[in-house]
């Protein structure tokens, strides 16, 4: 590998690399139960959504639409993190939640995980309301089925980018999401600019980091380590 490539590959996902693994060797299956959790949720409503007894328990439970009054909408809003897009693959959604989910659980810990990607998902559903409501998106985007995790997934992704300085990393992501929404103007990929937006929000409203770039990992918060304190798509 380049030198210089090699460099700037440290220093962009090093102190990341470094708590991940640090964890990992450490706790290995057990560092990220909630992820583990998640997938094998996703996976079992992913079978149950395609039984002909299943399908409608599920649209009922976590299935969220623009047209459905708001305080539904909120209550199936948890369960739809975990209901993968029909027309899409599930490995696809399978595979965000294990990767990102996991990274964000063993760096930020469950609550502050959850509490980022539960702002993402509302921020992209909320947005899907209100822009029927004020015309800025076609009205037939209200009977929308909005379910998955693709809009946690980005927003964790950007907040796991600004925790760490990886700042490349974190504008890949943002413009990967805006390339899809110039090429593909759907729901989901305006609700991902959405997810990003809020999340950006959450950024900006941190503490600055002490020191140096490098010094992200001094400052992260490992979970399950002892002696430390626990912390569609969209």
């Amino acid at each position: 590998m380049n030198p210089r490539v090699a460099r700037w590959a440290r220093a962009e996902w090093g102190p990341l690399y470094g708590d991940v693994r640090e964890v990992l060797v450490e706790r290995r299956w057990r560092a990220a139960p909630m992820t583990l959790a998640a997938v094998c949720l996703t996976s079992a409503i992913q079978v149950m959504q395609n039984q002909p007894w299943g399908y409608q328990p599920v649209q009922d439970l976590g299935a969220v639409r623009a047209q459905d009054p708001l305080w539904l909408a909120l209550l199936r809003t948890p369960l739809s993190l975990f209901v993968p897009a029909l027309d899409l693959p599930v490995w696809g959604a399978l595979a965000q939640i294990l990767l990102v989910f996991g990274l964000a659980e063993i760096c930020l810990g469950r609550r502050r995980t959850l509490a980022v990607a539960y702002t993402a998902t509302l921020a992209g559903t909320l947005y899907a309301r209100a822009g029927i409501a004020l015309g800025c998106l076609p009205a037939s985007d209200a009977a929308v089925v909005d379910t998955g995790p693709s809009a946690a997934v980005v927003g964790l992704a950007v907040y796991l980018g600004h925790h760490y300085r990886a700042y490349v990393t974190a504008g890949a992501v943002i413009a990967a999401i805006v390339l899809e929404v110039l090429l593909k103007s759907n729901l989901a990929g305006k609700e991902h600019l959405a997810a990003m937006a809020a999340v950006a929000l959450l950024c900006a409203a941190r503490c600055p980091t002490k020191g140096a770039r490098g010094t992200a990992r001094a400052t992260t918060t490992h979970p399950q380590a002892p002696n430390n304190k626990r912390t569609h798509t969209h």
